[in-house]
């Protein structure tokens, strides 16, 4: 006979137990969403943590019991991975700001010495300005550009994802699609 967990799971409430019921059996959920799903609802189901840990797939019992530990603490959010390790994150949304606001700015040739943004020259742009980023990196301005829906062109610039510019008999005007992130996703 196993011993008794050291902290069991809390009773559900209906709607918990409805999300577990859903994100367990769904087929589009991402798969540790699933398996921690299956976990817990095996555990509310009367089974042992090592029991759990092998229908939902784990090897070790101390896995689920971590896991229902973080449960009776967060809730449904612990079927939510937490930062798995690597270095944090340097830039917030201040330095996020900065770095958009230098690809909206239209390059002057003659300070710049480019038509065109460059991740390179963005770089160089950031780290020379007085108010920039003196350590900021081209992978750092690429993930930023790419989580803000801008995509490189073959034209060699950066293009805003959503916006486009269209020649009209009044002249050349901006088109943005507001439903740009809600597609995306």
């Amino acid at each position: 006979m196993s011993r008794p967990p050291k902290d069991p799971l809390r009773p559900l409430s209906e709607e918990e137990q409805h999300v577990l019921d859903h994100v367990s059996r769904s087929p589009s959920q991402p798969a540790v969403h699933v398996t921690r799903a299956k976990a817990l609802r095996a555990v509310a189901g009367g089974q042992s943590y090592t029991q759990a840990a092998q229908e939902a797939g784990y090897h070790v019992g101390d896995t689920v019991a971590k896991l229902v530990a973080r449960f009776n603490v967060e809730g449904v959010a612990a079927l939510q991975p937490r930062h798995a390790g690597g270095t944090s994150l340097s830039y917030g949304v201040a330095e996020t700001k900065r770095i958009l606001a230098e690809v909206r700015r239209v390059p002057d040739t003659g300070a710049d010495g480019t038509a065109n943004w460059s991740l390179s020259l963005l770089k160089a742009s950031l780290r020379q300005a007085s108010d920039g980023l003196p350590r900021v990196s081209t992978y750092t301005i690429w993930c930023v550009l790419h989580e803000s829906g801008y995509s490189w062109q073959k034209s060699r610039t950066w293009c805003e994802t959503g916006t486009v510019k269209r020649k009209r008999k009044s002249g050349v005007v901006t088109v943005r699609d507001v439903d740009t992130v809600a597609k995306k996703n």
